[in-house]
Order: structure tokens, then C-alpha cells, then sequence
């Protein structure tokens, strides 16, 4: 197969914006019109999303983007420029594109849901032809975001119910910014800093002012006038605002503020520093003064583990930017995207290290009568399972598209920040250590012959 393009073309100047159907990889096309040369193209089949194995020894992982892919599938359709501009295509392929309409089913996981090893994220049955091509948008939705709420979800554990403040756009591809936003939301961050968020999925925003602010206000003289830019601040905003106190001394950076807005002053923020020795000597010298109510938000380049080192400092809440946006060592969720059945039959690959199970699968989760989670059942699609009578059981898969049409899932964002709330209360204590180790719950296959190694 030629695997490089048959034309380069300069850079383009209007790129099909409005479709989704180009965010894909070269070798879907080129498989889908070997397909359709050959007769398999219209093979029933079945995808699996899912991974072999969490990133960094993490204890789980979490679903997010779910709601995103659905949209994106529905709305897969291919533009009379994008097929023209594919030109190693043939005449068939150039019209199947140019009728493409998604008209399988999927399944999956509920955003905001726990994952683990080989959990049927998410399943996706139609032709071959109409699957295939999906690949690269279901993949690269579900690993950024999936990532992105994972790391999050570690980080909100770490802050042990303090609030935190996403604020990472500057961080990240400017569209990266406003769906990782979104999945720190999911994850249980209270607010973020990204206006287009905040409009386009109703996410809390949050944000003052940064130490530009203070530099801009000079005296006559053109020396630093740090008290005269927290009483504009103040004018503007209100008592209640953050006061950013660490442009330059921070102790005077905190008189300042209290000179200004007095005990009432709703928190002052720090940015810089040794955090859990600063924001002692800030509460201290708040109290001193008073302002007993007045909060101390820290961020600069706080991860989960920066977070868990703060537990027993007088830290009110935190911001963070760079290590949540792009997963915390973590990018990329290790989501595949695999051919497990077709035409009813149990497809899997035999590569050493890559084995899977083949077949369409379900999921369920079990638990103690406690709540805590012990085990994620994964079964062939359709199968019963034998339950143990002192374990609750949870479905885990749901129907998401029938026919190609929407059905009624739950991809509301409040439900799935809820779900997560819950599902991550019933992981054993253990699940939730930010070291490496085993994962929360071990997946268990029932129905299934050992994968072919």
C-alpha cells in the first residue's frame, strides 16, 4: 500500500472548518476503498474502544468526551472539497463518501465514569466501511479528553474537597483549552478561567487580575504603586475579589491589600514560592490583622502531587494551569480503537503484548454491599451473567446510538460530573493513592477463552 500522499499541496488558507469528517487518518480511506473493491465492505462488524493498560501505573481512569463523540459521529459528513482534494481515491469511494451517513449502533460507558483495563469504553457496530472511518475522531476526542479529566480527577482527591479553578489556556492548542475545561469540570473542578467554556457548556468562570495588572500602575515618578492597583481592583470588583499579593514582596504585598480593602477582603492569591511556607506566614499575618475570613488561593504549576504536599497548610483553594491540560505526565489516555467482531464472529489480533479479546462486549461493575467497588465484569454483548448473591452489580454500557439516530443517554454535563462524584466515592482507599501501583479493581472476563497470545 503507498502510504505517502499522491499530491503536496501548499498550506490552506480556508480549511473545511464545519466538518469533522477530515480529522482523520489517510490508511481509514485507504482501507475503506480497498474494502470497497473487494466486497468487504459491507461486512457487519463491531469496534471496540478500550486500553491494555493505564498510563503511569494510575489506579484508574475516567470517561470523558463521550458526549463530543456522539456529536461528532452524527454529524460525520464529508464536503465536495475534502473528497475532490482526495485524489488517491477511487471514483466508488470518492461517491460512498459523498452519501456517508452513520446508520449503526454504539454503546458505552457514561461520561464521568470510572475506567480500567479493557473496560468496553465504548462499541460501535455498523459495515465495515462506516466504522472504520471513524477511528481517528472517536480516538482523539476520547484520549485527550479522558486524559485531561483523569488527571484531574487526581487532583481533585489530592485538594481533599478545596475548590480548584482551571486556568490553563494559555497552556494548550486554543480549542485543546475550551474541552479540557470542560472534562476538569467533569472531574469535579468548581470553575475555569476559559470565557468560551464558560459560554459553551455553562461551566463556572473565574478570574481577577494577573501581575501585568499591578505592574501597569506607576506613580508620578514612575515607581511601583502596588496599593493603587488593588484599590482599583477593589473600585472595579468589589471587596470580595483575589488580590494577586506576590508581584513583588509578599508581606507588603498583603498590607497593601489590607490597607485597601481591610478584613473584608475576599482572598489574596500567591503565585510564586515555597506555597506551604508563604501561605502559613500570609495566614498568620491575615489574622494578625484580623481578616480571619479573607482566603488564600495559591497557584504556579501545581500538579496533584504539589496539591496532596499542601494538605495541612492554610491553603483555602488552587489554580491550576500547565499539568492539568495536558494530563500530568499522561497526554494521552492509551485509548485503541480495534475490529473485535464480524459478522457475528470473534475477531482478535495475537501480537505479543497486544492481545485482546475478541466479540462485542458488555460490562458490568460489582460491589461490596458497603458501596465499594471489587471487580469491573466485562461479558460477551448479550450474555448473562451469573451474579453472587452478596455483591450488587451496576450495567456500566448503555445505548447511545440506534440506527444512527441519538436515543435518550445521559450526556447531560451536571449528570456526568455527578456520576463521577459517586463512582469515585466507591473506589476501595487504595484506588485512590496518588503512587504507582495496581489499578483501583481488577477487570474480570466471564464468557470469554483466554486471548491468543
Amino acid at each position: 500500500m503507498n502510504d505517502t500522499p499522491s499530491r503536496v499541496s501548499d498550506a490552506r488558507t480556508h480549511a473545511c472548518h464545519d466538518s469533522t469528517a477530515f480529522l482523520t487518518d489517510m490508511y481509514e480511506l485507504t482501507m475503506l476503498d480497498a474494502a470497497l473493491r473487494d466486497g468487504t465492505a459491507h461486512r457487519k462488524c463491531a469496534f471496540e474502544v478500550f486500553t491494555r493498560r493505564l498510563p503511569a501505573e494510575r489506579r484508574y481512569g475516567v470517561v470523558a468526551g463521550t458526549a463530543r463523540v456522539i456529536d461528532a459521529i452524527s454529524n460525520f459528513r464529508f464536503t465536495e472539497e475534502q473528497i475532490a482534494s482526495a485524489d488517491f481515491l477511487s471514483d466508488e469511494a470518492k461517491e460512498y463518501l459523498r452519501n456517508y451517513r452513520f446508520s449503526g449502533d454504539v454503546d458505552g460507558y457514561r461520561e464521568g465514569d470510572l475506567y480500567f483495563p479493557f473496560s468496553p469504553i465504548l462499541t460501535v457496530h455498523g459495515t465495515f466501511a462506516e466504522c472504520v472511518i471513524l477511528e481517528t475522531v472517536i480516538l482523539s476526542i476520547l484520549n485527550s479528553d479522558s486524559a485531561v479529566a483523569s488527571a484531574a480527577s487526581r487532583m481533585v482527591s489530592a485538594a481533599d474537597g478545596k475548590p480548584i479553578i482551571e486556568m490553563g489556556s494559555r497552556r494548550t492548542h486554543e480549542q485543546a483549552a475550551v474541552t479540557a475545561a470542560r472534562a476538569t469540570y467533569i472531574a469535579g473542578f468548581d470553575a475555569t478561567s476559559n470565557m468560551e467554556a464558560s459560554l459553551r457548556y455553562g461551566i463556572p468562570a473565574s478570574g481577577t487580575a494577573a501581575h501585568a495588572w499591578t505592574l501597569l500602575h506607576v506613580d508620578e515618578n514612575g515607581k511601583p504603586d502596588e496599593r493603587a492597583a488593588f484599590q482599583a481592583q477593589i473600585d472595579a470588583a468589589g471587596k470580595d475579589t483575589t488580590l494577586l499579593v506576590d508581584t513583588f514582596d509578599i508581606s507588603r504585598g498583603v498590607e497593601n491589600a489590607l490597607e485597601v480593602a481591610g478584613t473584608e477582603l475576599g482572598a489574596v492569591r500567591i503565585d510564586s514560592g515555597d506555597l506551604g511556607i508563604m501561605s502559613r506566614r500570609v495566614r498568620h499575618q491575615l489574622d494578625e490583622a484580623g481578616a480571619f475570613n479573607t482566603r488564600i488561593i495559591v497557584s504556579s504549576d501545581l500538579d496533584e502531587f504539589a496539591i496532596a504536599g499542601l494538605r495541612g497548610d492554610p491553603v483555602d483553594g488552587f489554580g491550576v494551569g500547565t499539568s492539568v491540560v495536558t494530563g500530568s505526565g499522561a497526554p494521552t489516555a492509551g485509548l485503541v480503537y480495534k475490529l473485535v467482531e464480524v459478522e457475528g464472529h470473534a475477531v482478535a489480533k495475537r501480537s505479543s503484548g497486544k492481545a485482546t479479546y475478541g466479540g462485542a462486549k458488555s460490562a458490568y461493575r460489582a460491589y461490596r454491599a458497603s458501596g465499594v467497588a471489587v471487580a469491573e465484569v466485562v461479558h460477551p454483548e448479550g450474555a448473562d451473567i451469573a451474579q453472587k448473591p452478596n455483591l450488587e452489580y451496576r450495567k456500566l454500557t448503555v445505548p447511545m446510538i440506534r440506527g444512527g439516530e441519538i436515543v435518550d443517554a445521559p450526556f447531560d454535563l451536571e449528570d456526568a460530573r455527578e456520576l463521577h462524584r459517586q463512582a469515585r466515592e466507591t473506589l476501595p482507599w487504595e484506588g485512590l493513592a496518588l503512587s504507582r501501583g495496581e489499578v483501583a479493581i481488577p477487570t474480570q472476563f466471564v464468557g470469554f477463552p483466554e486471548p491468543a497470545e
